[in-house]
């Protein structure tokens, strides 16, 4: 079973990241009164998994310290 500190630092997150994931995915909201088909919600749910993937990384990318640009003199 998963450590529950872990599962709190990765549910942490997934919230954190979940703004940009939301602005990569870049889905439309439904219409008033119009709901989304099984497919219809599968192939969403397909889109904002890879966006997750892809905020993840970028902000791991940022974070690394081997990647900040050298300090000014």
């Amino acid at each position: 079973m998963a450590d529950p500190n872990d599962l709190q630092r990765n549910y942490k997150e997934f919230l954190d990241l979940l703004p940009l994931t939301m602005s990569l995915a870049g889905l439309p909201h439904s219409n008033q009164g119009s709901y989304y088909t099984e497919d219809q919600i599968a192939a969403r749910v397909f889109t904002v998994k890879h966006a997750y993937r892809a905020a993840r990384t970028l902000m791991r990318e940022c974070i690394r310290p081997d990647s900040a640009p050298p300090a000014n003199r």
